[in-house]
């Protein structure tokens, strides 16, 4: 077992780093990170960490490549130091999207980003929800992938919905959808959309399923510009849907997707804290945020003690 346990964050979410060290119980470990004049990063570890099983909270939300870089930076910083484990904990993980060569001539981002990480020093990933599970094959090293499904779940359960059905955006996001339906006792619906351009933009071409009289619960991991849940959500009125909630992990929120949901019909929309809301943001009346922070407590605590993790993916949605 490893030594003293100890828990580092950047810039890119503190409020969250915060929250899991409540939890686990111990304070949070620190460190100088910041910019000099000339845009390069500094890392500065100021508690002693030589043989100490180390875990860095750091989602690699905007700005992305300053939060990226002081992860990287970070991780070396603390090698250097002598850590004996380092765990790069990384609720958001950006570049998800780039996970295939699916254009002539383009890169897959997310797989450099893995390489960077492990070249770096990180012996192992704790993230949530990744855009395609296969990136935890980018990794040369251990990931624990954990999901808000249950959290998400958990939500909705005492609410005592009645006809509900759980819709997935696309056929990807199909396995999301079923689980959380299981849970709800609800159908699925699936949207078929297809890509225009070059820019990722999508069209919704129909939705697969009934939900006419439904409450419907638009299921995603990603919510960027949210024009995808929005153009859902519109489709889902116009086929007589009763009242729709939108449940997504990561709350990029990119440009004015605020107002546009803030317009939409959409009822409410629950998002996590493995992204900062910004003022502007918390003032959405339509936003709701989950924390993360107990579940990240607890599985870096059981990392950390050598226990399994999977009691934290074990609900009543699955047979024993």
């Amino acid at each position: 077992m490893y030594s003293k346990l100890r828990i580092f964050t950047g810039n890119a979410n503190k409020e969250l780093a915060q929250k899991v060290a409540e939890h686990a119980e111990i304070p949070l470990s620190r460190a100088k990170v910041f910019k000099f004049s000339n845009d390069n990063t500094f890392v500065k570890i100021i508690d002693n960490v030589r043989g100490s099983d180390v875990f860095i909270i750091q989602p690699t939300c905007v700005p992305v490549n300053d939060n990226l870089m002081e992860l990287l930076i970070m991780i070396d910083a603390l090698h250097r130091a002598s850590a004996a484990r380092i765990t790069a904990v990384i609720p958001y993980f950006a570049y998800a999207r780039s996970d295939k060569k699916d254009q002539p001539r383009v890169p897959i981002t997310a797989k450099l980003v893995a390489n960077l990480i492990t070249i770096a020093g990180a012996n192992r990933i704790i993230t949530f929800d990744l855009h395609a599970e296969q990136i935890q094959g980018f990794f040369d090293i251990p990931v624990d992938h954990l999901s808000m499904l249950p959290i998400f779940l958990s939500y909705f359960k005492p609410l005592n919905l009645k006809d509900v059905v759980v819709v997935s955006p696309d056929t990807g996001g199909t396995d999301r959808a079923r689980w959380l339906a299981k849970g709800l006792n609800a159908s699925i619906a699936i949207g078929d959309k297809r890509r225009i351009g070059n820019q990722g933009n999508m069209e919704l071409l129909y939705i697969v399923g009934e939900v006419k009289h439904k409450s419907a619960i638009i299921v995603d991991d990603i919510i960027d510009s949210g024009r995808s849940v929005i153009n859902m959500a519109k489709e889902l009125t116009k086929q007589g849907a009763s009242k729709i909630y939108c449940a997504c992990t990561h709350p990029v929120l990119s440009g004015d997707a605020i107002e546009r949901i803030d317009r939409s019909p959409i009822a409410e929309c629950i998002v996590t804290d493995s992204i900062p809301l910004g003022e502007k943001k918390k003032r959405s009346a339509k936003i709701k945020q989950l924390s993360i922070g107990s579940l990240l407590a607890q599985a870096i605590t059981r990392v950390h003690n050598e226990e399994s993790l999977s009691v934290l993916f074990k609900t009543e949605n699955e047979e024993s």
